[in-house]
């Protein structure tokens, strides 16, 4: 395992934590721990910082990144090269695939999908002007396809589906589909009605 002070790390029952995975890496809050629940998987180049609380049931791809500040619930995927970049909240039974970036100020409710390199930004002006950083937030069954991007601030209603490659630059309401660039918003089919299985 890690290399990290292992004093920082609080690991649960029935664990397999890769030697390659680095858990505990300094960069959350002073005297802040990595905790992970019962029987998690973390697989070989995986990063968790300090200041991160992980729920039972984790499980990564290999080379996830976790930054500091992060809460994640019960029974989450953190897939290969994913990204959750500090600050970010997770419920529990949410699948981020390969990919996936959420970054800072993030909320993603429960039994939420995130497909293959889906992106939720924060910045509504990138380098141009300073301004605040905008959280976007998934609600509960939300699905969102591969290579989908939010953008700051916007909330996808409870139950929605963003299709792939769609751009999503307003509220999403709840049970809806959003899809094309920029996405408009369309009732859900009924084959894409109810929650996730996941």
């Amino acid at each position: 395992m890690s290399e990290q002070d292992l004093s920082t790390v609080r690991i649960g029952d029935g664990c397999d934590v890769a030697e390659t995975a680095v858990v505990g890496e300094p960069g959350g809050s002073d005297g802040a721990y990595t905790r992970i629940g019962d029987d998690a998987t973390v697989r070989g180049g995986t990063i968790l910082y300090t200041d991160v609380e992980i729920g039972d049931g984790f499980s990564t791809g290999h080379h996830a990144l976790v930054r500091g500040g992060t809460e994640i619930g019960d029974d989450v995927l953190v897939g290969s090269h994913a990204v959750l970049d500090g600050d970010v909240t997770l419920g529990s039974r949410v699948s981020c695939q390969t990919g996936v970036y959420l970054p800072p100020k993030t909320t993603v409710e429960d039994d939420v999908f995130l497909g293959p390199h889906a992106v939720v930004t924060n910045d509504p002006y990138p380098v141009r002007e300073t301004s605040d950083l905008v959280g976007a937030t998934l609600e509960s069954n939300v699905s969102v396809g591969a290579n989908a991007t939010v953008l700051p601030g916007v909330t996808v209603g409870e139950g929605s589906f963003v299709a792939a490659g769609s751009v999503v630059t307003e509220d999403v309401p709840p049970r809806t589909l959003a899809m094309g660039n920029p996405a408009r918003h369309d009732p859900l089919p009924e084959a894409l009605l109810g929650g996730n299985e996941l």
